[in-house]
């Protein structure tokens, strides 16, 4: 079954980890992608390889979506290249561990407030006005909005607001049919979170599973939020967490 025939799916941070996952699935369902980057030239053209050798088409952006030129300039190439948008995932952020709040650096704050919110409602409000009755806003939260993490402080705020911006924007998309929901990870086994704490094998915050999933476990919620059998549901976060209680 190709359920995302010739629709076109827009991804930020899908040159690696969940985001790639998520850009593969919705490529082997039929669906086109375009795919917002920040630096890794590399990563990005695996990226473009892989859907293509899917036999859909791939177009890559690289940029700052904390930049409004830049996000009005990839709408208008999206469609002029495509003609639609049909699904919008956010999906770029950044973390800077800080064992106590004294040692946040300012710079990294706003790097994370930047990319993790502020660039993620940026860009949907340049995309929003090219969507129609049936499209789909993913954004990706994080269990931390939810239980917090001590060496995440900042990355958890934006988290959180991105839960509120979630539920926000869904009422005010309720109108034109627009479903806006997200998707809430546990521990997962990215670039990211190597990149950010290593190997932790004896990882207190390991969840019932005593695993980390991985992207493409991951990367199956979207599919579902975008697709007909979520036509109910809006303003809602999944929880792909394996088995944590988050309450929310």
């Amino acid at each position: 079954m190709e359920r995302f025939k010739d629709r076109l799916v827009l991804i930020t941070g899908a040159d690696s980890g969940i985001g790639k996952a998520v850009a593969l699935l919705f490529a082997e369902e039929g669906a086109h992608i375009a795919v917002i980057y920040h630096t890794d030239d590399e990563d990005a053209g695996k990226t473009k390889k892989a859907i293509e050798d899917l036999g859909r088409k791939c177009i890559l952006f690289k940029g700052d979506i904390n930049d409004y030129e830049f996000c009005e300039e990839t709408a208008k190439k999206v469609i002029s290249e495509f003609g639609r948008i049909d699904v919008l995932i956010n999906n770029a952020g950044v973390q800077f561990p800080a064992e106590n709040i004294n040692d946040l650096e300012e710079e990294n704050i706003r790097k994370t407030f930047n990319s993790n919110i502020i660039g993620m409602i940026l860009l949907t409000k340049v995309i929003f006005p090219y969507l129609k009755e049936g499209s789909s806003i993913i954004n990706t939260t994080s269990a931390t909005a939810y239980q917090g993490h001590p060496e995440l402080l900042d990355y958890s705020a934006t988290k959180g607001a991105i839960v509120s911006f979630t539920r926000s924007l869904a009422l005010q998309a309720k109108p034109k049919g627009i479903r806006v929901n997200a998707v809430a990870p546990g521990p997962v086994a990215t670039p990211l979170t190597k990149e950010t704490f290593g190997e932790q094998e004896d990882d207190p915050n390991k969840p019932p599973f005593e695993r980390n999933a991985t992207p493409e476990e991951v990367a199956a919620s979207f599919l579902f939020l975008a697709g007909n059998g979520a036509a109910q549901i809006t303003g809602q976060v999944l929880h792909p967490n394996g088995g944590l209680i988050v309450n929310g």
